[in-house]
Parts: C-alpha cells; sequence; structure tokens
C-alpha cells in the first residue's frame, strides 16, 4: 500500500517538460522522454539526423583548411596507390613475377625520394610484392629487365633519365587525388562488368 501511494505521488510529481519537436509542454511518460507524440519524435529524430549531417560536414570542411601539404600528398600518394594495384591486379609481381596471396604494393621503378617528380608517373609504377618491394630493396635489376619487357627500353630510358623538379601546389595536389579516385572507380566499374 504504501509502494503504491509513493508509486502515485512520482506520478504526481513528474516535472512538465517542452517538447524538443514542436515546443509544447508536456507530462513525459519516463525521465528520458523529449518529445509529446510520435509525430514529434519522427520529426525530431528526421531534425537529428540532419543536423548530425551538417555537423559532419562542417567537421570535414574545418579538417580540410588545417590539412598540411605533406598531408594531402600522403592522401594523393594513397589514392594513386590504389589505382595501380587496382590497374594491374590480373598481373604478376612486376619484379619476381610471382602470382601469389601476399600483399601487394604499388612499387616506385624510380623511388619518391630518388626522384620525387615521377611519384605519380603511371609508367614508373608497378605492381610489387611485398617482398620485393620491401625486403628485397625493390628488386630493382628484375624490375628493369620486366618493365623493359612491359612497357620498351625507350620508356625506361626516359625514366631513367633528367626530370624537371616539380613542387606541387595544394590545388595540384586535391586535383590529382581527386583524377585517380575517379580512374580507381572507372576500372572498377569495367571490371565488374567483365
Amino acid at each position: 500500500m504504501a509502494n503504491m501511494v509513493g508509486e502515485m505521488n512520482n506520478k504526481h510529481n513528474v516535472k512538465m517538460k517542452k517538447c524538443k519537436a514542436c515546443g509544447n509542454k508536456f507530462t513525459p511518460f519516463n525521465s528520458l522522454a523529449q518529445v509529446c507524440s510520435v509525430d514529434c519524435a519522427i520529426q525530431y529524430a528526421k531534425d537529428n539526423k540532419v543536423q548530425e549531417r551538417v555537423r559532419r560536414k562542417l567537421t570535414q570542411i574545418a579538417k580540410e583548411r588545417i590539412k598540411t601539404r605533406s598531408e594531402h600528398l600522403r592522401e594523393a600518394q594513397t589514392a594513386f596507390n590504389a589505382f595501380i594495384r587496382e590497374r594491374d591486379k590480373n598481373e604478376p609481381c612486376i619484379s619476381c613475377e610471382r602470382y601469389h596471396n601476399g600483399q601487394y604494393h604499388a612499387g616506385h621503378y624510380r623511388s619518391v625520394g630518388a626522384c620525387p617528380e615521377l611519384r605519380f608517373c603511371e609508367l614508373n609504377v608497378h605492381k610489387q610484392c611485398s617482398a620485393c618491394n620491401n625486403h628485397k630493396s625493390g628488386n630493382i635489376i628484375e624490375y628493369r629487365i620486366n618493365l623493359v619487357k612491359k612497357i620498351g627500353a625507350e620508356k625506361v630510358d626516359w625514366l631513367e633519365g633528367h626530370h624537371e623538379q616539380k613542387k606541387y601546389t595544394i590545388e595540384q595536389i586535391k586535383q590529382i587525388k581527386a583524377e585517380y579516385k575517379q580512374k580507381l572507380k572507372e576500372l572498377k566499374r569495367v571490371g565488374n562488368k567483365c
């Protein structure tokens, strides 16, 4: 009997709340209730989703503004490398000519450190197994032999020649990233149709 009286008093002592959707005052059915009705709950959920999307977009824009040039370059390199791996996915490792289930990289013939101006040159980068790329320093002798077979001696000579230095602006780097993301999408779309 005492519990019943306490429960009745608690029901009568519930404070009115303002509905988060319509603004009307209502008596909540529990302390977590934010809205007065099902219709208001639906509207409140929609508003929260929109606000969350706007919040995420604004956060993304803010993060984009404070990115350094090197962060942009890293993202562009990631997009470029993903394109190379997809482009060469049916080919063996450029160096050892093996197919295996291990990890593959986008291996640069002329390394980014030695020749940064060729970092985004598609002729300079090919699918390479991680063993050749990491543990054999690119397995460069075999890489060159197979690269000549793949693209021809004239193009390999061009790669080995002198190249003008490139200093990419942030806008150019963003453009490279977008270009290779688009190229990757197109490759995957074409690949799925086959």
